[in-house]
Order: C-alpha cells, then structure tokens, then sequence
C-alpha cells in the first residue's frame, strides 16, 4: 500500500493514490475476534501478510486500547511512520484522507498498512468517541484497502470499535482456546450480541492453538462443530514472544498452522 514499484494503494513520497485490484469475494471486511489469548492478533497478523504476498493490498486495524497490539508485532525499526488510530477516532467525522494521513508504514510489508494505537496510549489518551465514529471508520476503510482485518479486543461490552466491527464486518473469525474458561468467555458475552445486525451465518468458529493433548473433539462438540482448526506452532508462539509477526514460517513445525491459514484465506477471501 506504499509505492507505485509493488502495486500499491498510496506512493511514500507523493500520497497519491493507485488503482487496487478488484476484491476476489465479496468479503471484504473480516473480523476477528474470541476467548482471551485465544490468537486474534497472530491470526489477524499473519493473514494480512498471507494477503500481501499474494500482492493484495490489505489494511490492519488494531482495536485494543487496553494493551495496545501494534508496539508488540514488529521491532520498531521496521515502522517507517507513527500515526495513532486515536487522531482519527477523535476527529467529529471519519474521511478517507483523515485515515491515510493517520496510517502506520512497515518499511518491509508493501501492501499491508497498520492502524492502532501506540505504545504508552489508552482509551482516555484521546476524547470518548461514539458508535457512529465507528460505523464510519468501517465504512470509509473500505475505500481506502480492497481488503480489511479488524483485529478486535475480546471485552466487547466496554470495547465500541470491536463490538461495532463484529457488527459491520463481512465475515467473522470467531477463536476459542480449547479449555473450560473460553467456554465460559462465550457464554458471557455472546448474550451481549444480540443486535439484529449480529449475523450468525457470517461466522466462522475456530479451534485455536491447539495443542496434541488437547481435547479438540470435545470443543468441536460444545461449540456444535468448527469450521477450521488452528494447531499450536512453536515457530509462530517464538515470533510472538520476540515481538517479530511479520517473519516469515519455514519449519516443520509451522506446517499445520500455515495449511490452515492458507484453508482460512480461501475460504473467506477467495485467495
């Protein structure tokens, strides 16, 4: 989404625009969500960068205000700009230019913008913004990226940018860890979704991180099946804990993992 050599949407120098590929779905906006470390923004991650090796421009939107994602998915020399998600959610209406001008640059991910909030930021850093401002963020974002991953926070009663996401997306990736407390998670806060814009039939329920001792068979059956299972990769869990998500996966272990990313972009993105 940087410069006119790759394809993509704005140049570095000029901000001027290029023409993107027409989507090859009609999802275009998805949303990811689930139990608490449950992998959204891995998942979330790794899927902009699935897309953006297959040269498609995609945009990131981070929605945790708690613990900000963006400081923790790549070293900060690979961030060519910081602009804050909060300078666009405080402006009394959201624009396509007040987005590109708020966007954060990876130095090495052409077709991948970031937006989020940054290190040391939290929800009263910025003024209270509303659910219209929201809707708007949404709507105008998919002007500006072909495709959109809105990685949301799990505590949807207090978090309006996630619960409106679930709301506005296309496509939902719904994330369960395989124990009892994420079990208790769902029954919690799906009595929260009840709005009539919360389309069940938009979701798809995930098995996330799973591990060989786990009971997967008996969360398939709560959960009244799954449509992808994610297993646990040491190679990814590794890049997670060093801060470095945009690294490629090249062993053994990763196989699974990438298989099912892969299995996940087709089916909701046609790619």
């Amino acid at each position: 989404m940087l410069n006119f050599k790759t394809g993509s949407i704005f140049s570095r120098k000029t901000g001027s625009e290029q023409q993107s590929p027409e989507p090859e779905s009609d999802n275009r906006v998805l949303a990811v969500w689930g139990s608490p470390s449950s992998g959204k923004t891995l998942v979330s991650v790794k899927l902009a960068k699935h897309l953006a090796s297959k040269r498609k421009n995609v945009a990131l939107l981070l929605c945790d205000m708690t613990a900000p994602p963006l400081p923790c998915i790549c070293p900060p020399s690979d961030i060519e700009c910081e602009k804050s998600l909060g300078s666009i959610l405080a402006a009394t209406h959201v624009t396509d230019n007040l987005i590109k001008q708020n966007c954060v640059l990876h130095k090495k991910q052409s077709y991948i913008t970031l937006i989020g909030m940054l290190k040391g930021e939290n929800v009263f850093t910025y003024p209270p913004y509303t659910a219209e401002q929201a809707v708007e963020l949404i709507e105008h974002l998919r002007n500006v990226a072909p495709y959109v991953i809105i990685d949301c926070g799990s505590i949807i009663a207090t978090d309006i940018l996630s619960a409106v996401s679930l709301m506005e997306s296309d496509a939902v990736l719904r994330l369960v860890n395989c124990d009892l407390k994420s079990i208790s998670y769902l029954s919690s806060q799906l009595p929260l979704l009840m709005d009539q814009k919360w389309d069940a039939d938009k979701q798809y329920k995930i098995a996330s991180n799973v591990k060989q001792y786990e009971a997967k068979e008996n969360m398939e059956q709560i959960l009244n099946g799954v449509t992808f299972t994610i297993p646990h990769s040491e190679e990814v869990e590794q890049q997670y804990l060093s801060g470095d998500l945009f690294k490629d996966l090249g062993l053994k272990d990763s196989k699974g993992f990438r298989k099912e990313l892969e299995k996940i972009s087709k089916e909701v993105f046609g790619i």
